[in-house]
């Protein structure tokens, strides 16, 4: 079959490539000799699928049903692979298989059009927080995994830039700079962490009702994973009259619920959604990035 990449992961990767990338272009041909060399029997590309990795849904020699998940190098698929292992279906999905020189991960199968999102907002969020709790464990020893604080270093340089490009964001950008040097100080803890959980992260399973997908695994403090949590539906509260107070009582509540402390829960919530916003920016998305910065103002 055609392995045509979905319009969402062609656009999503098209704003990151850097010069030269040819990655989209071999896809077809990656995807193919990944199937054949498994002997695995397709079933579909998953669409609108995720934003760095084409996702096909599979069947194996035997019949299981699998997914096979493909990654260009810039999207870490060793990160991923080492983490999926360390957690060995804990809250996460099952690594069944991956050669992840080449960027191909076979995974347990899911409902991949079932998110904890379909649920009510506040049994959603309640069942989004379950499952990343069970991943925060201790890092593997000798851990090659990224730390929170090289990677929002990166992050805070980008946002440096975009602050000179965009100057209406300057308050903002200054604000959230100044909550990483904090935070980053002193982290009360280095745990294995999602690094890009949401709501959308979270399918319906069979081994238990809801597992994990997705990581972009880095080892810092609990708050920084769940950072990303409060702003989910970032639209709905724009739209609701009382969204800052929604947000603040988002933040107490998921601090509560997850033993973290809510100051570094808000401080972290604010620098994650300002770098969002200052990228989403910076790559034309000009009303995503106006959306999280308006979240980000009511931090």
């Amino acid at each position: 079959m055609a392995f045509e990449p979905p319009p969402r992961l062609v656009r999503a990767l098209g704003e990151t490539a850097p010069a030269g990338d040819d990655w989209l272009a071999r896809l077809p041909a990656i995807a193919e000799q990944a199937v054949t060399r498994r002997e695995l029997t397709v079933e579909r590309v998953q669409v609108p699928g995720g934003r760095s990795s084409l996702v096909v849904l599979v069947r194996r020699p035997d019949g299981t049903p699998a997914v096979l998940k493909l990654a260009p190098p810039r999207a870490r698929p060793q990160s991923e692979r080492a983490a999926l292992a360390h957690w060995g279906g804990r809250g996460a999905v099952q690594l069944l298989e991956a050669d992840a020189e080449e960027g191909v991960l076979l995974l347990e199968r899911l409902h991949p059009d079932v998110s904890v999102r379909s649920l009510p907002e506040a049994k959603a969020l309640l069942e989004a927080a379950g499952t990343l709790r069970r991943l925060w464990v201790e890092p593997p020893a000798g851990h090659v995994f990224e730390t929170v604080a090289e990677r929002t270093g990166r992050q805070a340089a980008a946002m440096r830039a975009g602050a000179e490009a965009e100057p209406d964001v300057a308050p903002l950008v200054d604000a959230a700079l100044a909550a990483r040097e904090e935070l980053v100080a002193e982290p009360p803890e280095h745990r294995l962490l999602h690094g890009t959980f949401r709501q959308s992260k979270v399918l319906a399973g069979e081994r238990m009702p809801w597992l994990a997908v997705g990581p972009d695994p880095v080892v810092g403090e609990n708050a920084f994973d769940l950072a990303r949590l409060v702003r989910d539906r970032v639209e709905d509260l724009i739209a609701a009259p009382s969204g800052a107070a929604i947000v603040r009582r988002r933040v107490k509540r998921l601090a509560e619920s997850l033993e973290v402390d809510q100051e570094r829960l808000r401080g972290w919530t604010l620098f994650r959604a300002v770098e969002s916003g200052v990228r989403a920016l910076r790559v034309g998305r000009p009303k995503d990035g106006e959306l999280l910065l308006e979240f980000a103002g009511w931090l």
